[in-house]
């Protein structure tokens, strides 16, 4: 089990390691903090009311009440993280270029920052679905559909506190009207996978062949920002670790993959991110003047 730590050796040591490798990142809410989107688990901020267990696939669909406490919600937090911006560490993920970032955030802020190669594994808050007759469509549109449908919706409720994943702290949602679908007039549900809810087969098969395709000898893991609390990307670290893949975890406070790491970091995305950028720069710079020689 590694300690988990802040010494500047040991985060030495991890950049050290992580520099000349060839790199999976597997991120979460942590990456987004920076941009003024809360998570799940993280420190909770002076002044702020506890995090609330978010909503699950099973509560969604058991009914209208459901769905209206949803979007009311949903409809007030969108608006505000759509203005969101991609922050340091999104850009240093984007120029470290691993061979496939697994985010666990729906924000769209790494494909913002400009990140080639990656998989949303819960989908993306920008998009919406029926869940009828399947048909998707932009969150642009029914965030106009639903100002439309309930003009002073947000001047009313402008001061309420932004909660993850687009939710804010508002209990009563009875007035809120919902839009159908356009197409069929079905439930809207946003393009993302709820707890409760299964990731796409096709997206864990990606991740887990990125992984696989790693070797103990120049390939490394690297999960930031996530306590890996959930199966969902938990699993990646115990894929690698079965390979005999190192596995470098960085983020502020415990996580279920501390057991497996090779370094467990107690310190901050964006620095962190930072330093492995300047790193792998130096070290492509030194190998290229190898090869000149």
């Amino acid at each position: 089990m590694a300690e988990r730590t802040a010494a500047p050796e040991a985060v030495e040591a991890a950049l050290a390691l992580l520099a000349p490798r060839r790199l999976v990142v597997l991120g979460g809410a942590g990456l987004s903090t920076d941009s003024g989107i809360p998570d799940y688990r993280g420190p909770v901020a002076e002044g702020r009311p506890p995090r609330p267990t978010p909503m699950t696939y099973g509560d969604f669909v058991s009914g209208s009440a459901a769905r209206q406490r949803y979007w009311a919600r949903s409809h007030l937090g969108w608006a505000r993280m759509r203005r969101a911006d991609p922050n340091p560490g999104h850009r240093a993920v984007a120029a470290i270029d691993p061979e496939l970032l697994i985010t666990q955030n729906v924000d769209g802020l790494h494909e913002a920052a400009g990140t080639r190669r990656m998989v949303a594994l819960h989908g993306r808050i920008a998009d919406v679905v029926c869940l009828d007759c399947r048909a998707t469509s932009p969150r642009a549109a029914l965030q106009e559909r639903m100002a439309a449908a309930n003009p002073d919706w947000a001047e009313r409720h402008g001061s309420v506190l932004v909660r993850p994943d687009g939710d804010v702290d508002l209990e009563d949602t009875s007035d809120f009207v919902v839009p159908p679908c356009e197409a069929c007039g079905g439930v809207l549900k946003p393009d993302v996978v709820f707890f409760g809810e299964n990731v796409p087969a096709a997206r864990v098969e990606r991740c887990f062949a990125a992984v696989d395709a790693l070797r103990p000898d120049d390939g490394a893991l690297l999960a930031v920002g996530t306590s890996l609390t959930v199966m969902s990307g938990f699993r990646f670290v115990r894929r690698a670790v079965r390979g005999d893949v190192p596995v470098v975890v960085v983020n502020r406070g415990a996580t279920r993959g501390d057991e497996l790491a090779t370094y467990a970091l107690d310190v901050g995305c964006s620095g962190f991110l930072d330093a492995l950028d300047a790193r792998r720069r130096e070290v492509r710079a030194r190998d290229a003047g190898a090869r000149v020689g």
